[in-house]
């Protein structure tokens, strides 16, 4: 009944009853207790993942048994076995995916699955070769985006966009348990990956974060992983990032009568008209400068919300 161990003794009189040698019989018992050993750790990696999210979200199907959950997850990652699977994202790898600062409070498996994520649908996207200085000149285009108020219209434009630059944009929710609102990688020297999770449902954290992305990928290493989460990520490229992003959206020009704006939401609007871009995203940038409190003019942010919610 699977309660007890086929002991020396149990061993041989197995073997006068049933046949085989007392030896076979204990190296089939060693055998059963490393398999019970391996299920063992192999549900313990499971638990690692919000496997809720993933059937919801419909990146794995729906599965009862543990053994189903567990295929099911190392198909999500496109491996055979859990040991495949720690042979890719121990070590070297999974460091480099956590290239964030110290505040970034995330359960890795959460995150390796949106990565994942990414990886899977950035590869089924046609993109032309990666062109830095095309994706440069791209970017006013992509600032008139941000007055788009609803994401069916302006993501495809987006991303088409993008895919004429050699970048390929995912957009993909985040699972319960991470917290990270985008990434960047070359996927290969003629590829970039630049994926968002609208985290904060608002159009002046989204478009930041494009252009923080952005950032990265025509200031930065093409080798390196950028991953963002929490409000702020420190490190200098986080700052260069950070700025690239301001003055895309705001240009020098403009960020003196910016910051001399009245809370004023007229005032806003007709400024945020005069640079072409939304309104949410000036009032984003004054509270994040400390010149509006974070309560002040939010009802100018467009709100976002899933389609599955």
């Amino acid at each position: 009944n699977g309660t007890a161990h086929i002991t020396d003794n149990i061993a041989d009189h197995l073997a006068s009853v049933v046949g085989g040698s007392p030896r076979f019989w204990l190296s089939r018992e060693t055998q059963f207790r490393e398999s019970l050993a391996r299920l063992a750790k192999n549900e313990e990696w499971l638990q690692e993942f919000p496997i809720h999210d993933l059937v919801r979200f419909r990146w794995i199907h729906n599965a009862t048994s543990i053994e189903d959950k567990i295929a099911a997850c190392l198909d999500y990652f496109g491996v055979a076995t859990v040991a495949q699977w720690h042979e890719r994202y121990e070590g070297g790898a999974r460091l480099a995916a956590f290239r964030t600062s110290s505040s970034f409070d995330s359960a890795e498996g959460a995150v390796l699955a949106w990565l994942r994520k990414g990886e899977i649908d950035s590869g089924a996207m046609q993109c032309e070769k990666w062109n830095p200085k095309r994706f440069r000149d791209t970017l006013p285009a992509i600032c008139s985006l941000t007055r788009e108020r609803d994401p069916v219209d302006f993501i495809p434009k987006l991303q088409t966009l993008c895919s004429e630059c050699g970048v390929a944009v995912v957009i993909a929710r985040a699972p319960s348990g991470c917290r990270a609102s985008g990434v960047t990688r070359f996927i290969s020297a003629d590829k970039a990956l630049l994926m968002l999770s609208f985290r904060y449902l608002s159009d002046d954290h989204f478009w930041f974060t494009f252009f923080h992305e952005a950032g990265h990928l025509l200031l930065h290493d093409s080798k390196a992983l950028f991953l963002e989460g929490g409000d702020f990520c420190a490190g200098i490229e986080e700052d260069e990032a950070n700025q690239f992003a301001s003055e895309q959206l705001i240009s020098g020009q403009y960020q003196k009568e910016m910051l001399n704006l009245p809370v004023d939401g007229r005032a806003v609007i007709r400024f945020a008209r005069k640079i072409g871009i939304a309104p949410g995203i000036v009032v984003g940038q004054l509270q994040h400068l400390g010149v509006f409190t974070h309560k002040q003019l939010n009802n100018l942010k467009t709100k976002y919300k899933w389609a599955a919610d």
